[in-house]
């Protein structure tokens, strides 16, 4: 990486999610606006998690209250922590759904990832109007209006919000099958493919959370 990328790299991580695109939609008269994001989507064991929220876009001191605020990925695990109950106060609605690893195997990663995020859009409790989302499109929900937008988790506020939720409460899961399924180091990489996975991996064999369609996986055989 040259010294300019790593000052743009370092612009981008500090730059402020907006609301411009939620207040776009709700000028246009959608009122009840979702933003989503995923976590563990490139994970070898464990669920994919998909954080929904619905922002009151009609409070003016949103990013105020919203400040710290960022993709998940650029916030450390206790940023993390203590902006989720924030963002639990804050919301109008938040929603989670899941996708099991059977179904990654299944169905492949980019259909589990869909479905988890239709069921977090379903778990709301508001009757939600449009989404908007990082990249994907959900085809199961084509009656409502759909962003689909690169780094939405970086640029828009509630989806950067719904990576937070996905975020943390993967994580809490990972640290939870950790203690059933011990050895493998789940609380520490979350299910990631990391040398210390790998290397439980060839020790122990896969788990019955391990996605068994990935190579890493498929090269090992079956649940031990």
């Amino acid at each position: 990486m040259t010294r300019e990328e790593g000052r743009n790299k370092r612009r981008e991580s500090n730059k402020r999610p907006s609301l411009d695109e939620e207040l776009a939609l709700y000028g246009a008269g959608l009122t009840c606006i979702a933003g989503l994001d995923e976590a563990g989507r490139g994970a070898w064991a464990g669920p994919v998690c998909a954080g929904a929220v619905v922002l009151p876009l009609s409070h003016t001191d949103l990013p105020q209250l919203l400040d710290g605020v960022r993709d998940s990925k650029q916030l450390s695990p206790a940023q993390r922590e203590s902006l989720l109950p924030i963002v639990l106060d804050v919301a109008d609605a938040v929603g989670v759904g899941w996708a099991a690893p059977a179904e990654v195997d299944e169905h492949g990663i980019v259909p589990a990832t869909q479905q988890a995020m239709i069921r977090a859009v379903t778990s709301l409790e508001s009757q939600v109007d449009a989404l908007l989302l990082d990249y994907i499109r959900l085809p199961g929900l084509l009656d409502l209006p759909q962003r689909a937008l690169p780094k939405a988790d970086a640029h828009c506020l509630s989806v950067a919000a719904a990576s937070i939720v996905a975020k943390v409460t993967r994580d809490r899961l990972m640290v939870k099958l950790d203690r059933d399924f011990p050895g493998y180091g789940f609380a520490r990489h979350k299910g990631y493919g990391t040398r210390q996975h790998r290397e439980a991996l060839a020790r122990l064999g896969p788990s019955p959370i391990h996605r068994m369609s990935w190579r890493p996986l498929r090269e090992l055989g079956g649940p031990q």
